[in-house]
């Protein structure tokens, strides 16, 4: 399995809003923790390691160069 680059969710600009709602009254330290589990739940859903080291890989910021 190869991660998806391409646009695929359905609604995006809905899925964002239900997101950030379903956080309006957590404090900071639980939504954290909320996205925490979501990114567990997400990993295990694709299950496949090398999808998720890519994906690890894509979202870690890179660093600055000096």
């Amino acid at each position: 399995m190869r991660l998806n680059h391409q646009p695929n969710i359905a609604d995006p600009d809905g899925f964002y809003e239900e997101l950030i709602t379903s956080q309006r009254d957590l404090s900071d330290e639980q939504a954290e923790l909320m996205n925490a589990k979501l990114v567990l739940i997400l990993a295990n859903q694709i299950g496949d390691r090398a999808t998720l080291t890519e994906a690890l890989q894509l979202a870690r910021p890179r660093s600055r160069q000096a």
